[in-house]
């Protein structure tokens, strides 16, 4: 046995993960260049390797969630953790020359991939799988309507109202309570496959979808709310689009923050997530959160419910694990072990709750009276 296979057995056995194995989430090596690779390279190299055909497991997101849980990401980081922080720290990542990065990147892969991955409604966010009784809720496209609806009744949404949706993706959120509250809107995103499909969609209702950089905005309204956006944010733009949230807002106004969050603050993303999946993207802690919106906002409401995007996504991949063979050829096997990675990889972050889903509603002055949040 080689000293670095012996390395890699012993950090693997502190997640109770085995190599060559006969549990689901033991995992099996099928060219010996891998121990090296990921003793060096860390989640890179976990995650390239295993995108290459290195390895293989019956469970990845079982076995990915054992790493995590028990903390090597922590214990291995290789040099290319150690590159992504020197340029998180001297350059500005999502400035506004490269917020469209993502956009082109990722958003744009294609609609096609989306549609057969997100359900009903193409929303690319955590679903909430309860209904307003709180009981659970079993689909996904139920529990995604659910989500909508829920940011509707915390917002408050009342029929002539305008609202902001900061990085609207397809445009669901909107033509959601454009139909269910008699709201009007405007939405924002840095993705042209995202604004041309979101145009189309709300096609008839008093929606205005924009290409747009969110520090372009200006202007007064009634609401805003931004779903999964704020991971593109970085952490040098924070207090910027804290300021933005609230120049666009009267007294009276309210603000939906649906982010993704961690648990201790970084500056900066996993090296495999920023190389292949979300370019220049970061996940905010508390901590960033509140000292960003400090004088800015009043906190009125602040809402975990992490815990559903494990469910969330494991619906993601069994929708798009099925569509694959009628999806396009462009999606070739690398491709497909790629986004298997990135959605097991995600669960296993939810799981062990390392990530969490957070909803915040902030009002610029105070809610009179107070604030009371639905659930």
């Amino acid at each position: 046995m080689s000293a670095l296979r012996s390395r890699v057995e012993q950090l693997l056995s502190l997640a109770d993960v085995r190599l060559d194995g006969d549990r689901p989430w033991d995992l099996h090596v099928d060219d010996e260049r891998f121990h090296a690779r990921v003793l060096s390279q860390g989640s890179l190299g976990l995650g390239e390797s295993y995108m290459d055909g290195w390895w293989r497991v019956p469970s990845l997101d079982g076995m990915l969630y054992r790493m995590i849980a028990a903390d090597l990401d922590q214990k291995v980081h290789g040099i290319g953790l150690a590159i992504d922080a020197l340029r998180a720290r001297f350059t500005n990542l999502q400035s506004r020359r490269r917020s469209f990065q993502v956009g082109e990147r990722h958003y744009d892969l294609g609609n096609d991939l989306y549609r057969a991955m997100l359900g009903k409604r193409l929303v690319y966010s955590c679903a909430y799988w309860r209904d307003r009784d709180g009981a659970l809720i079993d689909n996904l496209d139920d529990a995604q309507e659910a989500k909508l609806d829920l940011v509707c009744r915390k917002l408050g949404l009342q029929p002539g109202m305008k609202v902001l949706d900061i990085g609207c993706g397809w445009g669901e959120a909107l033509k959601f309570a454009a139909e269910r509250y008699g709201i009007t809107g405007v939405g924002v995103t840095v993705s042209r496959e995202q604004a041309a499909f979101a145009r189309e969609l709300c096609q008839g209702l008093p929606i205005d979808i924009r290409l747009q950089d969110y520090r372009e905005l200006d202007e007064r309204f009634d609401r805003s709310f931004s779903l999964g956006m704020f991971e593109h944010v970085g952490v040098k733009n924070y207090r910027t689009y804290f300021e933005v949230a609230q120049r666009c807002l009267g007294d009276d106004g309210l603000f939906l923050l649906h982010t993704i969050g961690t648990n201790r603050s970084v500056r900066h993303t996993d090296p495999w997530i920023g190389k292949y999946i979300f370019p220049n993207s970061m996940l905010p802690s508390a901590a960033q959160i509140a000292q960003a919106s400090e004088g800015l906002f009043v906190l009125e409401d602040w809402h975990n419910f992490g815990a559903d995007y494990d469910r969330t996504l494991q619906a993601w991949r069994a929708n798009v694990e099925r569509a694959w063979p009628q999806l396009d050829d462009r999606y070739d096997e690398r491709f497909r072990r790629m986004w298997r990675f990135y959605l097991s990889a995600s669960m296993a972050t939810f799981r062990s709750r390392h990530s969490q889903l957070w909803q915040l509603v902030l009002s610029p002055k105070g809610v009179p009276g107070g604030y009371v949040a639905p659930r």
